[in-house]
């Protein structure tokens, strides 16, 4: 099964980079989900939860965001985001 490489990066430094099976992201026209084969895209996030599913396996993760971008070309994803915050990240963790 394909995969997605994927960086999640905020103002102040990397937040995580992995490969994963899904991400879903709050673009600002309505949430998104992407999976690997995704048509290419560049779209603008408004504030809410970041997930990823990541491959292998292994537990869902969760940030929440207060904006930014999110690029899909080729599976590869990134998400660069204004801010992170800590505060919300294991209230949505478990969504």
């Amino acid at each position: 099964m394909a995969e997605l490489e994927v960086d999640v990066v905020a103002a102040d430094g990397k937040v995580w980079s992995g490969t994963a099976r899904q991400v879903s992201a709050p673009a600002a026209d309505g949430d998104i989900g992407i999976l690997a084969g995704h048509t290419p895209i560049l779209s603008v996030l408004r504030e809410g939860p970041v997930r990823i599913v990541p491959a292998g396996g292994g537990a869902p993760l969760a940030w929440h965001v207060d904006g930014g971008f999110l690029s899909v070309d080729d599976n590869q994803v990134t998400v660069v985001v204004d801010s992170v915050s800590e505060a919300a990240v294991a209230a949505t963790a478990g969504h």
